[in-house]
């Protein structure tokens, strides 16, 4: 299934893409994609309601599309997880996934604008596969265990202060974090339609140039291994989304380095996720 979740900012209802490209509205039989949702078996309910005879009402197909899943109570990310990228931005390959945290306020839609903070010189682009999980997660005893505990995959773009990030005291989540840095859909893709996560073609490009093309081949740590290693350290909950890094082709690893302005328009796409496209703004 494609869930997908329409209407205004904060309003937004749940629905899922029909075979012939319409939304169905499931509103009046789903609250929201959101913790309790995923935590109750929300999915299988779901699958049941979509097959059966009862027909669903389309959504106009002029409607906003808002992040596949409600406000999250957890983004966790991980950083420098293609060896490519990480050798762009001068870091060493990590023996260990890296961790850091992404304000849940960050999340919006696949198409909202990406926001330019005010002072920033150096918001930068970031193509990634992000995880819903689906079932809480603590301590799995091993990696094919998060399996059964991840609901699907959304195309993300984790976008980045760099100035904050690296100058401002050197604290990741803080260049992370600011309004519209995490669009995320257009889709939450089921995983069982998804397949194999580990071979997903990512491109990303501003004002039309290609600037990232990779595969979640190329991963140190794949899907399951980042799932597993997480929840040895804390509860991944229903509903939460993890960010799985991203492929060479950042702005800040360009010569000279280059990074967005308002007007700039970034389109993104993963294999089978859907694509985005943003246009940035001045916060």
């Amino acid at each position: 299934m494609k869930l997908v979740r329409v209407g205004p900012p904060g309003r937004e209802r749940p629905g899922v893409v029909a075979p012939d490209g319409r939304i169905l509205d499931v509103s009046a039989h789903v609250a929201d994609y959101d913790h309790d949702f995923f935590a109750s078996g929300g999915l299988g309910r779901l699958a049941a309601l979509v097959a059966g005879p009862e027909p669903l009402p389309a959504v106009p197909a002029e409607a906003r599309l808002g992040p596949p899943v409600a406000r999250p109570r957890n983004v966790f990310a991980i950083g420098l997880n293609y060896s490519d990228h990480a050798r762009e931005t001068g870091a060493a390959i990590p023996a260990e996934p890296v961790l850091f945290m992404k304000a849940t306020g960050a999340v919006c839609g696949p198409h909202d604008p990406i926001l330019i903070p005010r002072g920033s010189a150096k918001t930068d682009w970031e193509v990634e596969l992000a995880v819903v999980i689906g079932r809480d997660a603590r301590y799995l005893p091993a990696r094919e265990a998060a399996r059964e505990h991840v609901a699907g995959f959304c195309a993300a773009n984790d976008v980045s202060e760099r100035a904050f990030q690296r100058e401002r005291g050197g604290q990741w989540s803080k260049g992370k974090s600011s309004d519209n840095f995490l669009p995320l859909g257009p889709w939450l893709v089921t995983a069982d339609e998804v397949g194999d996560p580990q071979a997903l073609g990512l491109t990303l490009e501003v004002n039309g140039v290609r600037r990232q093309t990779g595969s979640t081949a190329t991963m140190i740590f794949d899907v399951w291994h980042i799932v597993h290693y997480l929840s040895q350290f804390l509860t991944l909950q229903a509903g939460d989304v993890v960010l799985t890094g991203t492929p060479a082709g950042v702005g800040m690893g360009m010569q000279p380095p280059t990074f967005l302005r308002a007007g700039d328009v970034v389109t993104l796409a993963i294999d089978g996720l859907g694509r985005q496209r943003n246009v940035c703004r001045q916060a």
